[in-house]
């Protein structure tokens, strides 16, 4: 059972070309969107509206820097301080070129900084080769779902 992705992010926009780009990349995963930081959290601790989720974390978080509640950064801050969740691979997917921005994101333990580009063909090459990666071509920590698996095929 593949593993979905958890996309947050809050402009329509780049939402919209996100889930256009991943549906190109023709990935199966299913993409769990959320809108704000605080949903993030929710969604990731099974909390709140996501109390009842199915349990198992994302292959991948997919974040915008920029969020309504708690931003992404915040976010990134209680991933990786929460047992159980830290092991989670996060790429920041943000608008910003801020040196503050993208040093902030590798101190607090993002496994990738992207820009998101501004010209649709990029933004789509850029998403889907990230989708790639993270769902099929990255080695998961020891012990997870998928490499648990590797070892018994």
């Amino acid at each position: 059972m593949l593993k979905p992705i958890l996309l947050v992010e809050d402009d329509p926009r780049d939402l919209e070309l996100t889930l256009v780009a991943l549906e190109r990349s023709q990935l199966a995963n299913e993409v769990i969107i959320v809108r704000d930081g605080e949903a993030a959290l929710d969604y990731l601790g099974r909390s709140g509206e996501y109390a009842n989720r199915a349990e198992g974390n994302p292959a991948v978080v997919l974040l915008d820097l920029k969020l309504p509640k708690v931003n992404g950064l915040e976010v990134l801050q209680t991933v990786r301080s929460t047992e159980g969740l830290r092991s989670i691979p996060v790429v920041m997917l943000t608008s910003s070129h801020e040196e503050t921005d993208v040093l902030r994101s590798y101190q607090l333990g993002v496994n990738a900084y992207v820009v998101k580009p501004v010209e649709f063909k990029q933004f789509v090459e850029a998403i889907a080769d990230l989708g790639i990666f993270w769902a099929v071509l990255n080695e998961p920590p020891p012990g997870s779902l998928r490499s648990a698996r590797r070892r018994h095929d």
